[in-house]
């Protein structure tokens, strides 16, 4: 048999209705809960609540957020109105089992049209993705041979170039080939009519004459090595030139450097190896992967996740050892030491966290979100609930949208004003 929840607590506004129910120990997920337009339904083995609502909600925008051993629901009105009471006076049997069968048959027509509604945006997903490709491919191709037909073009309007070039250089040299030998003729020419010449004069000594016309320097002037050679230059000393460069640690050029960062980055190697070595006697029985601030973290939140909290404070407390400069680990090791009540180390651990995350950035958001919270609540189970209530509005500065920080804000106002008052 369910046991029945009876306990309850809800207030309303004109457009919605604020209702938190106790868990009374149990464990709740998002498939213990069922909400239609005017019924709700929370089954956690073996409690059962059950309410037909007074008149009908949005139940696509309404919400339910489970959190510090309570659900608290907000269900906003179709229509804006004040109700009498949370639930119908009243519902007897048979309208309670009507409202249930339609209230399932509903739910699963509207998870049929979802289901049919992913379906086809998948499907159209898939068709505009599989165009785009399409046309990103296409482009592509008309891109490379666009480039192809220009470097053809390039390649053929370079020969051509070269071939002029080659047929004036033809041209240029057959020119000059022939100034040349034209050059080498006149002189001949004019030595041919000096021997001419000789010949005709007419005494006794002709023969003599061109015998020794024959035997003079004409004769052998065509072969003789008149002709002026080209004076080569003397061929290159050889050498050898040595460069030097400064020694760096970095391989970058020191003038494309910045020093500033980088000697900061050596600086704070040398201090993690100096700490690493200082305690080289109490870690040399670790292995490799032990000696990993980042393997420990996760060992850390693997033995939180199943419960084993001391040994996640003890691969967090090493972690810090080797590297006291990540603020998750103070963070992990703060939600460890509430869970173990160990409220003033929690509260140490999250401020330490908080020192770390600066300056406030949006990457760091989510984490000095959590570290507020963790201090706030350490604060607040030590009854310091002006200091909670401190951080609880810090967080709530980070994550305006945030209604379960908001309602516990809210609670730790309530117990001051309680406190003030009772004073």
């Amino acid at each position: 048999m369910p046991v029945w929840l009876r306990e309850h607590s809800w207030r309303q506004s004109l457009s919605a209705v604020y209702l938190s129910l106790p868990l009374r120990g149990a464990r709740a997920t998002a498939a213990n809960i069922f909400c239609s337009e005017q019924y709700l339904k929370v089954s956690i083995p073996p409690f059962l609540f059950e309410a037909v609502l007074y008149a009908p909600i949005d139940d696509t925008n309404s919400t339910a957020k489970i959190g510090n051993g309570d659900i608290f629901f907000t269900l906003y009105k179709k229509e804006p109105a004040m109700w009498d009471s949370l639930t119908l006076a009243n519902a007897d049997k048979e309208k309670l089992q009507h409202l249930r069968e339609n209230a399932v048959l509903k739910a699963q027509e509207k998870a049929k049209e979802e289901t049919e509604a992913k379906k086809i945006t998948k499907q159209e997903n898939k068709k505009y993705a599989l165009e785009a490709t399409m046309k990103l491919e296409e482009a592509e191709r008309k891109r490379i041979e666009d480039l192809k037909e220009k470097e053809r073009q390039k390649v053929t309007k370079e020969l051509e170039l070269w071939k002029n070039q080659q047929k004036d250089g033809d041209k240029y040299k057959s020119i000059q080939a022939k100034e040349e030998l034209h050059e080498e003729k006149e002189p001949l020419k004019e030595r041919k009519n000096e021997k001419m010449n000789k010949t005709r004069v007419p005494n006794e000594g002709s023969s003599k004459t061109r015998l020794r016309s024959t035997r003079g320097r004409g004769s052998c002037s065509i072969f003789s090595q008149d002709l002026k050679e080209e004076q080569l230059p003397a061929p290159r000393a050889a050498a050898t030139i040595e460069v030097t460069f400064t020694p760096r640690v970095f391989p970058t050029a020191l003038r494309e450097s910045r020093v500033a960062e980088e000697e900061e980055w050596l600086h704070k190697q040398a201090e993690a190896r100096r700490i690493i070595n200082s305690d080289l006697s109490e870690l040399e029985d670790l292995k490799e992967e032990e000696k990993n601030p980042d393997w420990l973290k996760d060992k850390g939140n693997k033995m939180f996740a199943m419960g084993d909290y001391l040994g996640a404070v003890n691969a967090y407390n090493l972690a810090v050892r080797l590297n006291n400069k990540l603020p998750l680990l103070y963070l992990n090791r703060a939600a460890c030491h509430l869970k173990l009540r160990n409220l003033h180390k929690a509260i140490e651990d999250s401020s330490k966290a908080l020192e770390l995350l600066t300056p406030p950035v949006p990457d760091n958001e989510n984490a000095r979100l959590k570290a507020h919270v963790r201090r706030g609540t350490a604060f607040c189970q030590l009854e310091l609930y002006t200091e909670g209530l401190q951080d609880y509005e810090a967080a709530l500065k980070i994550d305006p949208k945030n209604k379960i920080i908001e309602e516990d804000a809210e609670k730790i106002r309530q117990l001051i004003q309680g406190t003030m008052q009772s004073s």
